[in-house]
């Protein structure tokens, strides 16, 4: 419900003190606003224990004063993919379903995993977004055609590199450092080839974060983490980066910030990668120019594309298919294919463009929603980090705010008859909705144009929360925070302060992503006792 209008009259009042009153009367009204308490929780209702486990905990949520519980499973995207595990899946959903009830918790389920799309990609990896790779230079020998570095690629000497950094032959040492320690190369490159960095490491004791990191005009074009444990004998680490629009990189291997313990590179080396993660769809097409498929070769696919290790998650680096053909050896084959990129611990992304992906996304909402019966759907639209790269999205002619606006207007309407949430982040201009965001192409700036005023932002842009808080409410969405983030619950202050300045704000979710729930008594008595002040 909107709040009601009215009118004040202070005859006798100085013009001053009546517009100050005014002022603390309206200020007060939205700091007086009471807002209901939200928890955040993952799980795998596969498993008949977990929920066993989470009965413990809702039950201790319900006690604190929680009133909603935000639930997530990965199997929400394959509800109909089930196999023999159909049966107790759903028996123990009705199980939750009934504790919820007993407990007087609502349930808004997540749907649509845009940005983490691997539970979606689970039925068909091809629909990741995709990169595109353009006239690689692949050559002909026994029956095979390999890729063939055009130009040429090595990294001998390095341009630069820090003082914490000694390198002697073929291996670099970092010991202790007390300030950034990298050492880089600068390459001249061609625009659209995928290229793979391997290096092994060694580390003992080592607090600091290893990276390999290729950046171009001011911008990163590699994001995947290489878990470095902090005590490590030599382990061979990959990734793999496309150049995009770029012809110079700059490519860094090192550590920023100070650290304890010691660092050791070796044998690190740069080719051009072939055929890993192709992918092959409509709106991603392979092509060798003069050749037909089929014909001239043999199909190109890669049979470790998202199945390792298993469905949906994606290797950075395995050994990329060979393209079978019976030209004549030398024959010189300009090869052009799309792949996904892997975002940090293995985030891929899905085309919002490619028609499966709507029909997939619209299958998901109608069995979840059959299963939960939910009074309220929360839309998993979040860090959606590379967008509007392949056919499917240019083909389009759409900036990439514009792509996201028509697909998440497409979500929400086949959630006709529920509530709907959606997180804040990519609809926001003080957070992601913005030009250069990762490997996204274009400006994301209007993507809020897709969310009417009707669905509910769930925001959790703590460092900018005036501006945001302010710039949801000014387009008439009701707002539910999300604090905590495993961090002191005493950090919600913060943002309920900053709440009370903006009308809309109808509750408070304890947020975890590491499923930590020791604190939910704290975080509840925080949150009440700023509600009673």
């Amino acid at each position: 419900m909107k709040p009601a209008k009215h009118r004040w009259n202070f005859p006798c009042c100085p013009p001053l003190l009546c517009i100050l009153l005014i002022a603390a009367f309206a200020g007060s009204a939205a700091a007086g606003q009471k807002r209901e308490l939200w928890f955040y929780y993952a799980t795998n209702l596969q498993v008949d224990e977990n929920v066993a486990k989470l009965e413990a905990i809702w039950r201790r949520a319900a006690g604190a004063g929680f009133g909603v519980v935000m639930l997530t499973d990965s199997k929400f995207s394959r509800l109909g993919d089930l196999g023999s595990m159909e049966g107790r899946y759903f028996a123990n959903v009705a199980r939750t379903r009934k504790l919820a009830d007993d407990l007087k918790l609502r349930i808004v389920p997540v749907v649509y995993p845009m940005g983490w799309s691997n539970c979606l990609l689970w039925h068909n990896p091809n629909l990741a977004e995709g990169l595109p790779v353009k006239d690689a230079l692949f050559v002909v020998k026994g029956g095979q055609a390999g890729i063939v570095a055009d130009p040429p690629v090595g990294l001998a000497k390095p341009n630069w590199k820090d003082d914490t950094v000694s390198i002697a032959g073929n291996v670099a040492t970092v010991e202790n450092p007390g300030a950034n320690s990298r050492f880089v190369y600068n390459l001249k490159l061609p625009k659209y080839r995928s290229y793979h960095v391997s290096v092994s490491i060694k580390t003992e004791g080592f607090t600091g974060k290893p990276e390999i990191k290729p950046l171009a005009a001011g911008r990163a074009l590699q994001f995947q983490d290489l878990d470095v444990k902090k005590t490590q004998d030599w382990t061979q680490c990959h990734v793999v980066f496309n150049t995009l629009e770029n012809e110079e990189v700059i490519l860094y291997f090192g550590v920023w910030g100070g650290a304890k313990g010691k660092l050791q590179w070796r044998d690190w080396k740069i080719e051009e990668s072939g055929l890993i993660n192709v992918l092959r769809r409509p709106g991603a097409p392979f092509s060798i120019k003069g050749y037909v498929e089929g014909k001239d070769y043999e199909k190109v696919e890669d049979p470790n594309l998202g199945n390792k290790p298993w469905k949906g998650e994606y290797t950075s680096w395995h050994e990329p298919p060979a393209i079978k053909t019976k030209l004549p050896d030398g024959t010189q084959l300009r090869v052009s294919w799309f792949h996904p990129a892997i975002i940090y611990e293995g985030s891929v992304m899905c085309c919002v463009s490619e028609p499966q992906t709507m029909e997939l996304l619209a299958d998901e909402a109608r069995r979840v929603t059959a299963a939960w019966k939910p009074k309220a759907v929360m839309m998993g639209h979040d860090e959606i980090r590379i967008l509007n790269r392949d056919e499917a999205c240019q083909g389009r002619g759409l900036d990439a705010g514009a792509l996201l606006a028509d697909n998440a207007k497409a979500c929400v309407k086949l959630l006709n008859g529920c509530d709907v949430l959606a997180w804040s982040d990519m609809f926001d201009p003080n957070h992601n909705a913005r030009k250069d965001y990762y490997l996204v192409r274009g400006d994301l700036t209007g993507s809020w144009e897709g969310l009417d005023k009707s669905v509910t932002v769930v925001n959790w842009n703590f460092e900018h929360r005036d501006k945001s808080l302010k710039f949801f409410a000014g387009r008439g969405h009701k707002q539910v925070i999300a604090g905590y983030y495993d961090g002191a619950p005493a950090g919600v202050k913060d943002w309920l302060v900053a709440a009370d300045k903006v009308d809309g704000v109808v509750g408070v979710m304890y947020t975890t992503w590491v499923s930590k729930y020791d604190d939910l008594e704290a975080f509840a008595k925080v949150c009440k006792e700023h509600e009673a002040k």
